[in-house]
């Protein structure tokens, strides 16, 4: 199969990268977040965020689905929660009936895009209807049951559960993302945001678009890669990493949404990065880069720059990540004079890029951007 985007393909792959470009133009330090909400969104997967409270994880999912679009539901769910309050009250008029369903608009069965928070925190009256909802996208409650548009559910948790029960609940949310406190260098960035609010452009919503790639994702090409990535299982199993057979399988479909996310309908080594996102812990994710640092070097992606340099630590992701902020920069500079800070905000860019990469071995998705903003920087 010849990797041959077609123009609606491509055009709906940088749509939403122009919506991830938004979500994260509104956060400090929590981008991955907003990245792999969308790459779930097309995969057809949950995703749980693991994290101390106050670190911003609702926020990171807010900015990802205002931009995405489509129906949203957000819940903080605890211990006294009732199953009404996530999926809808009685029907009073069809009970008057004798039969007992559910009103459900508004409500988590009527989301495109859901968020529950402290998840592990529900009954198991709301635990086992999440697992169909979850598991099938179809609502099942009393006479009630229908068909649910729910693209993506993220979970959120200060830390995951012993309970052997509620593990198994979790096994259901593919990918991981672990967050902690904003590092001290972005401390500035993270006080201004914080006075000022998020200065985050209207959104169109893109849903249409993560539709369609979520649909070419499922046709995406997988022979080139797939005997990488039961490879790469392999070895995080041997290395003790936890990954039942239905997370093995279903690995692939992360595979396929980044291949998708990026204009391709072949899927290759540079989607590959997605692998460690399936480990259950965080130290399971370090220890996945570790021993899939080979099979991970020539990952990269244009549209979810920040999630592939994280997860797969390689060259080339980090080439993508620092072309995009490059090219943002200049773009933001473009026909103005520049101020102290400008340069300031170009001398540190130039710094990262010189760190990462010896003159001679400068990628060539860089070496362009670099010869621009050093041109800026000159006097």
């Amino acid at each position: 199969m010849t990797d041959t985007p077609t123009p609606l393909l491509a055009a709906d792959a940088q749509a939403v990268r122009a919506a991830v470009d938004a979500a994260r133009s509104s956060l400090v330090d929590r981008e991955l977040i907003a990245e792999v909400v969308t790459l779930c969104a097309v995969a057809g997967e949950h995703l749980l965020v693991i994290g101390p409270p106050g670190t911003a994880k609702s926020a990171a999912v807010r900015s990802a689905a205002a931009q995405l679009g489509g129906a949203y539901f957000e819940y903080l769910v605890g211990r006294f929660t009732e199953p009404n309050e996530i999926f809808g009250p009685v029907d009073l008029r069809r009970l008057r009936e004798g039969v007992m369903a559910y009103e459900t608009a508004g409500m988590l069965p009527a989301a495109e895009i859901a968020f529950l928070d402290e998840v592990f925190a529900g009954s198991t009256a709301i635990l086992n209807t999440l697992l169909g909802l979850l598991n099938e996208r179809v609502f099942r409650r009393g006479a009630t049951e229908l068909a649910s548009p729910l693209r993506v559910c993220v979970g959120a948790a200060n830390a995951l559960p012993d309970d052997p029960a509620l593990a198994a609940f979790a096994d259901r949310f593919l990918a991981r993302v672990h967050v902690h406190p904003v590092p001290d260098a972005s401390l500035e960035d993270l006080l201004e945001l914080g006075w000022t609010g998020p200065e985050q452009a209207p959104a169109a919503g893109v849903m249409p678009a993560v539709d369609r790639l979520a649909t070419a994702a499922r046709g995406c090409e997988l022979d080139e890669v797939r005997p990488l990535l039961a490879a790469a299982l392999r070895r995080m199993r041997e290395a003790g990493i936890g990954l039942s057979d239905r997370r093995a399988v279903r690995t692939q479909r992360l595979v396929a949404a980044a291949a998708t996310l990026d204009g391709r309908r072949v899927a290759s080594a540079a989607d590959l990065w997605v692998l460690p996102l399936t480990a259950p812990t965080e130290h399971d994710q370090a220890q996945a880069r570790e021993v899939l640092a080979d099979l991970l070097k020539l990952s990269a992606s244009g549209t979810l720059a920040h999630a592939a340099e994280e997860f797969s630590r390689g060259p080339l992701a980090r080439a993508e990540r620092l072309a995009t902020a490059g090219n943002r920069l200049l773009a933001q500079l473009a026909g103005t004079e520049l101020a102290r800070d400008d340069r300031l905000r170009l001398e540190a860019t130039l710094r990262e890029i010189d760190a990462g990469f010896p003159a001679d071995e400068l990628p060539d998705v860089l070496r362009e951007i670099r010869g621009r903003l050093a041109g800026l920087v000159a006097p």
